[in-house]
């Protein structure tokens, strides 16, 4: 059998780390894809062990010579600190380690924006607005463990990626009620940036400030099943089942904030060639997204409601955005 030559793709997250391996220089399936949960490694590199080991019992016939990884936070450099996890890595240190001739850290939601313009209309579900424009500015976010978000310009005949700390911009508050949470998250949930009430943290942070600053009444069994379970998957599984009153309205508030930052972005680099939300939470609460209090807040404001009615807005529906961006990043000539 012919040898295949492959890069290898990370997308580490604070919950899980995913790795797989693609055809250099193809927009394909992975040939190989793992999922490891992030907690249960001291670091990148026995999780890379692990992967490639397997790899070499499976798929025989493939080289990896190539390998990038997206982590939240900034990356820049060949030292990364992850942001939701307790590891520090070395891109030459993984490279020595594996015999790789090229390691790269990019932001994961770099990765994420990489693959934007590769997918297809299948990976894509329209919440809003109108055509996208051609060449026009295209803005990405996604909430999940944090949040996540970047940006893509047009250069030359392709896009260029701008990677983007906007998760952990001050919350903007809009109307009496959103100035309380401010208020609330400043007080008792260690700070009011965005990331902390868009995200499965935030989720949470929501629901706690409902309860206990604006007196919505908790019920006993939702209680019990946040102590044994992920609470934001509790909030929203029990809102989209119209299952209990505070975790509906949790949900509706965690959209408005959500409609609200999307457009924030949209804004500030006139994103007439759309707006993509991505992330965990995003697949999970889709027929939120695409009505309601998403739409509504993302196109109200004082001066530019025209426009943003105009903004495309697309859920991504692909199963590995991360990992397909890392795989293009791999692939790409330093």
């Amino acid at each position: 059998m012919d040898r295949v030559e492959a890069v290898l793709a990370g997308d580490v997250g604070g919950t899980n780390t995913r790795l797989a391996l693609y055809p250099r220089g193809r927009v394909a399936d992975p040939l190989l894809l793992r999922v490891y949960p992030s907690a249960a490694f001291t670091g990148l590199q026995p999780i890379v062990a692990s992967f490639l080991a397997e790899a070499a019992q499976l798929t025989p016939q493939v080289t990896v010579r190539r390998a990038a990884f997206g982590v939240a936070g900034p990356a820049e450099g060949i030292v990364v600190k992850f942001t939701n996890l307790p590891w520090i890595e070395r891109a030459d240190g993984i490279a020595a380690a594996f015999g790789l001739e090229h390691v790269v850290f990019i932001n994961d939601f770099a990765a994420i924006c990489r693959a934007v313009p590769h997918l297809a209309p299948a990976h894509l579900v329209h919440l809003g607005g109108g055509t996208p424009h051609p060449e026009a500015p295209k803005a990405v976010l996604g909430a999940g463990t944090g949040l996540g978000a970047g940006f893509l310009v047009h250069c030359g005949a392709s896009y260029r990626v701008v990677a983007s700390e906007g998760g952990h911009v001050d919350f903007a508050p809009r109307g009496p009620q959103q100035m309380r949470l401010a208020d609330y998250l400043a007080a008792h949930r260690g700070g009011a940036y965005v990331e902390n009430v868009l995200s499965g943290r935030g989720l949470a942070n929501l629901y706690a400030f409902l309860r206990d600053s604006e007196g919505l009444a908790e019920a006993p069994n939702v209680r019990t099943a946040m102590e044994r379970e992920d609470p934001a998957a509790v909030i929203t599984s029990r809102a989209l089942a119209g299952a209990d009153p505070l975790c509906d309205r949790t949900l509706d508030l965690f959209c408005e904030i959500y409609g609200a930052m999307a457009a924030t972005l949209a804004l500030l680099v006139m994103a007439r060639g759309g707006v993509y939300v991505a992330g965990g939470i995003a697949g999970h609460i889709r027929a939120r997204l695409q009505g309601g209090p998403f739409q509504r807040a993302f196109e109200q404001h004082v001066r530019y409601t025209d426009f943003l009615r105009s903004v495309p807005r697309n859920l991504i529906v692909h199963p590995q955005p991360g990992l397909l961006g890392a795989a293009l990043a791999a692939a790409e000539e330093p």
